[in-house]
């Protein structure tokens, strides 16, 4: 099972201790500790979580415990599949996942026997629900059937570890900040005040994904690589708590030396572009001769294609040529026994069809077709029913009637669109060559002329889009689209205003004739003169935009320069360099750390760790001014957050606000606020009451759940 939990240096065989040596687990939101009681440091350190992926050879799903190994993940499909831990917030509540965990566990530790003949010592969160502590239990006792089991808050381990290198002192406060929670647990002659403690949800995960979003922000073009566990490494590198907030603020807003030389920089990998060397005359003349090879393979090519397409087309234009000389040596009734067989129905498709082919074998051999007016002038040819009366046709041939008439139209619409765009062609290229004779006499003059034109056009279709849009709504003091109607809207609305006048007499009989159906015809014109006009101007507008482009280099249209600034890549015109690919933190090292002081910031409204200390000390039941007194002369910081520089100092400072003015306090950092838990867990279950502290199997079965809910530990032994 691939991972990568880590184990000290210092080995001892598990072998040489007796079965009933207890078992420590430090059971934390971010990584799980399991070793052997006596020991300094636990056996097995790695991440709680759980991942799931596939092989991509196999199919068959793998389970990970712990941290993940990238050059094993290639061989898995991680996209169907994500982190799973058995945490929410600091309560345990997902016993699948945590089954995986403490398998792996036992698995490192060197416990294969099933039961697993060894009492247990697990940390928990301080008051932690009955029900995750009875799932816990029933997990430990019926799956991997320990004797016994005992739970302990994790704080008050590492607060009495501390006590007993004379850290603290009995009475004292124990300022925990977690992975995911942080606490303020007051102590009173050893032991942990319940009722007094105070609980934040927010941690060191809140600081890390809140330093990741503000990296991802800052810097969009890099956001592959800030990844969780990137953002993770900064923290614990460059992150710290600044004294004063405010004042640290400022100081990164007023640039001063200072605050650069706070400003730490990640370089991300990076690149330079290789600079060669400008190629010698036989490498051009290489290269030349080889496009002019691969240009001479690509001629020869389309000359094949061309040749091929010209025999198909001779090929079907002489079996057209037979078929029609064939119809016209036999009888009529004959005819269509010949036309059954093919997939044409008269002999004037056919002759439409040698017309078609004809056509493009002189367009595929180059040479020139015959103009528009002729094939307009076959059109009556070719659907001759068109022309004969209804009552003097079949009902065949009233549906071949209709069919040619439908081809007719499509053939007359396409016809028309061929030729207005032929003559608008004309037109461009008529007004292109007079634009050339008027550059060539003048060329600064007719730039100049043609960039006036451009603005003009441009803030002509601009306002007349922006009228349209706005209609009799127009905010600008303009004159809207109802104060600028011509006749021809003018009738319009009066053929609109006519027909909803004649509906409200009476019956409504609109439509029952066929001139009223004239109305629609009226009201279906094309579109008016605006927008003629309009379509014109932008024509013009799209004209004059290509000449500028041919003739003046410095020329960028509207619209290319819109969306290149609307773009990212109009930001890399220019080379990429090393400061492109580097990532300062400048205010983020201490703005992160401070959502601990000032929860609000990522949106929690909550108390900070300060704060939480004054709503913990109001909570104590006892009024004696010295009790607290002696609290607050003993504060350990606990925790994995508590690691960031300048905490301690920055607690001390903050409630010294709430105390009373020289009153006592004072504000340590335990020996080690990462494994101090596990070495208390450690050193209490080698104390010789240990065993008085347990609950054993034999009271699971016999109390069950209410005995879990009455268990409690005394930790001064």
């Amino acid at each position: 099972m691939p991972s990568l939990a880590t184990r000290p240096e210092r080995q001892t065989d598990y072998r040489r201790f007796s079965p009933a040596i207890p078992i420590i687990i430090d059971n934390g939101g971010f990584n799980f500790r399991i070793g052997w009681a006596g020991e300094s440091d636990p056996r097995i350190t790695f991440r709680n979580l759980v991942y799931r992926p596939r092989h991509k050879a196999t199919g068959e799903t793998v389970t990970i415990v712990g941290d993940h190994d990238p050059v094993l993940l290639k061989y898995f499909d991680c996209t169907r599949s994500s982190y799973r831990s058995a945490f929410d917030s600091n309560v345990v509540y997902q016993f699948e996942i945590m089954e995986y965990v403490l398998d792996y566990g036992f698995d490192r530790l060197g416990v294969e026997d099933s039961p697993v003949d060894h009492p247990i010592l697990m940390t928990e969160c301080i008051c932690n629900p009955i029900s995750s502590r009875s799932k816990m239990a029933e997990l430990l006792f019926e799956t991997y059937g320990v004797p016994s089991l005992a739970f302990g808050v994790d704080a008050a381990f590492a607060y009495k570890f501390n006590q007993q290198h004379g850290i603290c002192s009995e009475d004292g406060l124990a300022i925990c900040s977690g992975f995911a929670t942080s606490h303020v647990i007051p102590f009173v002659e050893g032991e942990p005040v319940l009722e007094a403690c105070c609980r934040t949800n927010v941690g060191g995960y809140h600081v890390t994904d809140y330093l990741k979003q503000l990296l991802s922000l800052n810097y969009p073009y890099h956001i592959s690589s800030i990844t969780w566990e990137k953002a993770e490494e900064l923290k614990l590198e460059h992150c710290y708590v600044a004294y004063d907030y405010a004042a640290e603020l400022q100081l990164f807003q007023k640039g001063t030396k200072e605050a650069e030389e706070k400003t730490r920089c990640w370089q991300l990998p990076w690149i330079p572009p290789s600079q060669e060397d400008a190629p010698s005359e036989e490498e051009l003349a290489r290269k030349a001769a080889l496009k002019e090879k691969q240009g001479q393979r690509l001629r020869d090519i389309a000359a094949a294609k061309k040749f091929t397409r010209i025999s198909e087309l001779e090929h079907k234009l002489h079996g057209l040529e037979d078929l029609v000389q064939q119809l016209d040596e036999v009888e009529d009734e004959e005819m269509y026994s010949i036309l059954s067989v093919t997939d044409y129905n008269s002999k004037q498709e056919i002759e439409s069809a040698v017309h078609r082919v004809t056509q493009s074998l002189r367009k595929a051999r180059g040479e020139p077709c015959e103009s528009e007016e002729k094939v307009d002038a076959s059109l009556s040819e070719k659907y001759p029913l068109i022309s004969i009366p209804d009552d003097m046709l079949t009902p065949e041939q009233l549906k071949e009637k209709k069919k040619q008439i439908f081809l007719k139209t499509t053939s007359e619409g396409r016809l028309r669109a061929k030729q207005k765009k032929f003559k608008e062609e004309l037109l461009r290229e008529k007004q292109n060559q007079e634009d050339e004779e008027k550059r060539l006499e003048n060329p600064e003059l007719y730039l100049e002329q043609t960039r006036v034109k451009y603005r003009e056009l441009c803030e002509r279709v601009d306002q007349r889009k922006r009228l349209k849009t706005n209609g009799n709504g127009n905010s600008s003091g303009g004159v809207g689209r109802g104060e600028r109607l011509n006749s021809v809207q003018k009738e319009r609305m009066r053929l609109l205003t006519t027909a909803a006048f004649d509906r409200g007499k009476g019956e409504d009989t609109f439509g029952a004739r066929d001139e009223d159906w004239q109305l629609y015809k009226l009201m279906s014109r094309d579109n008016d003169d605006d927008d003629d006009s309009l379509d014109e101007d932008e024509t013009e507008l799209s004209r004059v935009t290509t000449r500028l482009q041919e003739i003046d280099p410095e020329f960028v249209a509207k619209s290319d320069l819109a969306a290149l600034q609307g773009t990212l890549e109009f930001t890399r015109l220019r080379p990429l360099t090393a400061e492109d690919f580097k990532i300062n933190l400048g205010i983020e090292r201490f703005r992160c750390p401070e959502i601990l002081f000032q929860p609000s910031m990522v949106g929690v409204d909550q108390a900070g760790l300060d704060e939480m200390t004054g709503v913990s000390l109001r909570r104590l039941s006892s009024k004696d001014d010295a009790v607290k007194n002696r609290m607050c002369n003993s504060i350990v910081v606990l925790g994995g957050s508590s690691l960031f520089p300048g905490l301690d100092s920055r607690l001390e400072a903050g409630i010294r606000q709430i105390r009373p003015y020289l009153s006592p306090l004072k504000v340590v950092r335990s020996l080690n606020p990462v494994l101090d838990a596990w070495r208390g867990a450690a050193a209490y279950a080698t104390s010789m009451q240990f065993s008085t502290q347990t609950f054993s199997i034999q009271d699971y079965y016999e109390k069950g759940e209410s005995g879990l809910k009455q268990y409690q530990i005394k930790y001064s032994l």
